[in-house]
């Protein structure tokens, strides 16, 4: 009985392990890719921009100090607001200098998707940021 019990708790505690492991990795917020892009996930790092319904995290994708592309990431904006800033916003941003891109509050919104948009560009901001203090 007693090794039956040890085995259990030694089992739970490798899953608990592998399980904080893994919510490590996925919390990462940059990392370098093969061709040497950067992507700076948002997750974690702008957890409190809040748009319209809540959190809106992106990964902006950085190489030869531009903006190469961003990516919405799992959020709970109404589809049909999301859909007008991926449409909208986020071509804005494709080619463009970081030191463009660090000022994104400037650019102009999407309309019908205010807090959204303004979330996002927050988001994007943010990730420049992150990259040039640590690249």
């Amino acid at each position: 009985m007693l090794k039956k019990q040890f085995v259990s708790v030694a089992a739970v505690a490798v899953l608990t392990t592998g399980v904080a492991f893994a919510a490590v990795q996925q919390d990462k917020v940059m990392y370098k890719q093969a061709d040497g892009t950067y992507v700076v996930n948002t997750t974690s790092l702008c957890s409190n921009v809040k748009g319209f319904k809540g959190a809106t995290p992106v990964e902006v994708y950085i190489k030869n100090n531009k903006v190469i592309k961003v990516e919405a990431l799992p959020n709970r904006e109404g589809p049909k607001f999301y859909d007008k800033v991926k449409q909208g916003l986020f071509p804005k941003f494709n080619g463009m200098k970081l030191s463009k891109a660090a000022k994104a509050e400037s650019l102009d919104g999407v309309t019908g998707a205010t807090y959204t948009s303004r979330a996002v560009k927050e988001n994007i901001a943010a990730a420049v940021a992150y990259y040039k203090k640590n690249k």
